[in-house]
């Protein structure tokens, strides 16, 4: 049976603690990996999606092949047995910032290559979603995301790219040169409004070659105007390349698309927030559910933000997406409130 998305990628445990980890104290053991959290976010909402990934033989990579295949997810992963399965710590730092600590160098999943990728599109899906994670990983693990990207294009799946940018991972100007060109084969392009010039400049090296520069920094509405003029050219350089939707992540902002018919915004869904990580990969989520089912540009932003929201709300990477119909809670039942 086909699948509506595939994605790939490495998930790993995520061990987190309520306080710094200095101090120590209890660890929650979670599922965590931006392409899992969306595999996890979409199934939720209704989609057969699958997961392709390679783990360790070890009980970290029984937990997570157990954590995604009871989300109802078809699981093409392979067994690395000389190699660990990535681990990230995270701790709460303060009540507003958590900081994360990787242990990851030359895992399992790190070891991702085409012979991976070709087992995974055997589940003949219908759209393949991607991060700029996973290319950083190692030079295995970025040959076979754009073997994936080309592979996908080619054969007409609706590609989607969250940038999803690691500096601890690599540096911007190493992102930049292996994303741009992958942003090519994207449908969807994804990134957060400080990570668009990792896959588009908007003219912005021309004009440094021309000389065409501001003589003086600006400041407040006039760097904002200017924020928005080259946030709109880089999408439109974007759009130019053939990517359909440009998809801007503004966190508590909410978010943005451009695509052919124009530009359009959605505000954020107001909620406390309990937790940020994995916020991003439930809006992917939902807006890709949105797409899966054809809806228009506002209904996929509506959707996205909402995802989000869930995950804002919730402790834990991907615990807390919603099903699809648990969607119409925020905003139908009063904040503080029980449903009855």
């Amino acid at each position: 049976m086909s699948v509506d998305l595939l994605t790939l990628g490495e998930a790993m445990v995520s061990l987190r603690s309520a306080g710094p980890l200095s101090a120590g104290g209890s660890l929650g053991m979670h599922v965590a990996g931006a392409e899992s959290n969306v595999a996890v976010g979409v199934a939720r909402l209704g989609h057969r999606v699958a997961w392709a990934g390679v783990v360790g033989a070890d009980p970290h990579g029984e937990f997570i092949l157990r954590g995604l295949r009871g989300e109802g997810i078809d699981v093409r992963h392979r067994v690395e047995d000389t190699r660990g399965t990535g681990v990230m710590f995270l701790e709460r730092r303060t009540a507003d910032i958590s900081r994360a600590f990787y242990y990851r160098a030359g895992s399992a999943g790190s070891t991702l290559n085409r012979h991976d990728v070709d087992r995974a599109f055997a589940a003949s899906p219908r759209a393949l979603h991607l991060t700029g994670i996973t290319p950083a990983l190692s030079p295995d693990a970025r040959r076979a995301v754009e073997y994936a990207a080309a592979r996908g294009a080619a054969e007409g799946l609706a590609v989607s790219l969250d940038v999803n940018y690691r500096a601890k991972l690599w540096s911007r100007d190493e992102a930049r040169a292996v994303l741009t060109p992958l942003a090519r084969h994207a449908a969807v392009l994804i990134a957060s409004d400080d990570e668009l010039d990792l896959v588009a400049d908007g003219g912005e090296r021309h004009r440094r070659g021309t000389g065409v520069t501001a003589a003086v920094p600006v400041a407040g509405a006039a760097a904002q105007s200017a924020g928005a003029e080259r946030e709109a050219a880089m999408a439109a350089e974007l759009l130019g390349r053939g990517v359909l939707d440009v998809v801007v992540k503004r966190g508590a902002a909410g978010a943005g698309v451009y695509t052919a018919a124009g530009r359009l915004e959605a505000p954020a869904v107001p909620v406390t927030s309990i937790d940020t990580v994995g916020a991003g990969d439930a809006f992917t989520a939902g807006y890709l559910s949105a797409l899966l089912e054809g809806l228009g540009t506002a209904e996929r932003l509506r959707r996205g933000t909402l995802a989000g929201a869930f995950a804002v709300s919730s402790a834990g990477d991907c615990e807390g997406l919603p099903t699809a119909a648990e969607l119409a809670l925020l905003g139908a039942v009063p904040d503080g409130g029980t449903q009855r």
